[in-house]
């Protein structure tokens, strides 16, 4: 009898020490955060990627984060194509990336890059770190979503649009630089010399030798405020869309080149960062 009286109050102690001992054991949050997140690569350090400059200098100016993004490996060469090692870095002849609609605005393959010293971060995720729309991070903080080319690298990128001369602006470059201390006339900046080509052959090139500011022609000093993913601001907008704006206009007499398909980007070397290639848009351009 005395049995049979406890026997409800037994169960009921032995389901909540059940419930007790799965919140223990399984209760912690993952260590990613976000509903649903699956295990991620561990974020790798930065630091070999090139101290003083690029990608180290402007996490730790902007929210001292100095970590790679964690992001799966992509590297989609065409087939017999292999990277050539070089001295200064890595090199990848032939068309690498997606296959870009012929309207994109944006860049839709990568026909080379050449790696200088202190490259690195980015490279996990090439080629589809530098395609389509840029990822700005505002007017204080660098994106990480970029690529850096080291010390004197170099990449050519196809575009999806072919750019005209248009009124103003006609295309423009996205890094990630940064204001210092919320100031315009202070930015932490990589430069970059920007050339264009309309055959991947002939190149005209816009001067880039200012050595402080303002940094006339040179492409890595104005920061990214369009975000497709987080904003509205529209990335083909020169007046809002933030970045280093280029008109073809502009390009030296007798270059010859009155519209252009590919652009090439090289660091900088003789002053200190290494340039962080985020994205490039098309500001008035046609369908090839």
């Amino acid at each position: 009898r005395m049995r049979s009286k406890n026997m409800p109050q037994l169960v009921g102690w032995i389901f909540v020490s059940a419930i007790w001992f799965l919140g223990a054991c399984g209760g912690e949050s993952s260590p990613q955060g976000g509903a649903g997140a699956g295990p991620l690569p561990a974020l790798s350090d930065a630091e070999p990627f090139g101290a003083g400059g690029g990608i180290n200098s402007h996490e730790a100016g902007a929210d001292s984060l100095g970590d790679e993004p964690s992001i799966i490996a992509e590297h989609s060469l065409e087939a017999g194509d292999e990277p050539t090692l070089t001295e200064g870095g890595a090199e990848v002849d032939g068309k690498v990336g997606d296959d870009g609609s012929s309207c994109s605005p944006y860049i839709t393959h990568v026909t080379s890059v050449v790696y200088g010293a202190g490259a690195g971060f980015g490279q996990n995720a090439f080629p589809r770190i530098v395609l389509g729309p840029p990822s700005g991070a505002g007017c204080c903080k660098g994106s990480l979503s970029v690529l850096s080319l080291g010390e004197g690298g170099s990449i050519v990128v196809e575009l999806g649009e072919t750019i005209i001369d248009g009124p103003g602006p006609d295309f423009i470059v996205f890094e990630n630089p940064f204001n210092v201390g919320l100031d315009p006339q202070n930015p932490f900046a990589d430069l970059g010399t920007v050339e264009v080509s309309a055959d991947g052959v002939t190149w005209a090139g816009f001067p880039c030798t200012a050595r402080a500011y303002p940094y006339g022609s040179c492409a890595g000093w104005h920061p990214v405020l369009a975000n497709p993913a987080s904003n509205q601001i529209d990335p083909l907008d020169p007046a809002v869309a933030g970045g280093d704006s280029f008109d073809l206009a502009d390009l030296p007499g007798g270059s010859g080149i009155s519209e252009a398909r590919y652009v090439r980007i090289t660091d900088r070397a003789d002053v200190s960062g290494d340039f962080d290639l985020d994205a490039v848009a098309v500001v008035h351009g046609r369908c090839r």
